[in-house]
């Protein structure tokens, strides 16, 4: 990393999002005037022109064509190379700066400087809330009753779904142990410190992992609902339902057994091999009794076990 000699830089992975891209570069030149910044954009060698199209619509800023999908994780660590500000926000393509957003979480870390992480609120296109800015931390519990669809029927609980906070309103300030890694400001010298993501996530997990590690620091990891981002979700891995759901069960099995020790990983693998199996079963009985459901989207992500296991 270079000398810092600006306030931010904003981290952009783009994989196929070509103009979701564009429109969340705009947004930041439009709506970020208080403060010194630099954009990298980071393209995991997409197909749809996005590179070529970034460089023409926003000359101005910094473009890193890796030649190979890296994934999340990887591609902010390479991008983070060439950063030369004091403090890094990572940024999703599928996000639009609303109302001096960036300006307002950088004055809001320079007020609370000891949090070291800092986050924003974020909303969909028509306005709504979207809650999915940060977690609690994994347990076995969550897993849990993830895993047995506790989370699921009784969603507003802090008892039964605990890891979205699904308490808060997001419209205070908050401490919460993970800010989603789409919109996260964080020290540089804390990222370098931590040797930014741990390279072995590819997609997903990634975040929690940082501000675990962060947390042992010393970070804090804080939000604030004046820094507002639309957040359409998803968009920043156009890929198929079921690549995302093998995604998603790999970079949490490896979160696991990195944090839960041998006995804890052991018993949080076996509920999820117990939940992809139950669903399987579920949805082939369903369609033998009612012939309503393909059994074969039941069964992909079993028969898939050996890409997430």
């Amino acid at each position: 990393m270079n000398d810092q000699a600006i306030d931010v830089s904003i981290l952009i992975v783009s994989y196929n999002t070509r103009d979701m891209t564009v429109e969340c570069i705009e947004s930041i030149f439009d709506q970020t005037t208080e403060h010194t910044f630099e954009v990298i954009v980071i393209d995991n060698d997409s197909s749809d022109g996005s590179a070529e199209a970034i460089r023409e619509q926003c000359p101005q800023v910094t473009i890193i064509e890796s030649g190979e999908n890296l994934g999340f994780a990887r591609a902010n660590n390479e991008a983070s190379k060439v950063a030369c500000g004091s403090r890094i926000l990572l940024l999703n393509p599928d996000t639009v700066i609303l109302d001096k957003a960036i300006d307002k979480l950088l004055d809001f870390a320079g007020e609370n400087p000891d949090n070291r992480m800092w986050g924003g609120r974020h909303v969909f296109r028509d306005g709504s809330k979207n809650t999915y800015n940060c977690w609690s931390d994994y347990t076995l519990w969550s897993v849990f009753c993830s895993c047995t669809a506790l989370s699921k029927f009784f969603s507003h609980s802090n008892l039964f779904n605990p890891r979205p906070y699904p308490k808060y309103d997001r419209m205070s300030v908050k401490e919460v142990d993970i800010i989603t890694g789409c919109y996260l400001l964080i020290d540089a010298d804390l990222w370098i410190e931590l040797e930014g993501f741990d390279p072995d996530y590819f997609l997903f997990a990634e975040e929690a992992d940082l501000c675990v590690r962060a947390r042992m620091k010393g970070a804090r990891p804080l939000l604030t609902p004046d820094s507002r981002i639309i957040h359409d979700g998803g968009g920043s891995a156009p890929i198929k339902s079921e690549d995302r759901r093998i995604q998603l069960l790999k970079a949490e099995r490896q979160y696991h057994r990195k944090h839960f020790g041998p006995m804890g990983a052991r018993a949080a693998c076996l509920l999820i091999d117990m939940r992809v199996t139950l669903l399987a079963l579920v949805g082939t009985l369903q369609y033998l009794l009612t012939g309503r459901r393909n059994p074969r989207a039941s069964m992909a992500l079993l028969r898939r076990r050996r890409e997430w296991a």
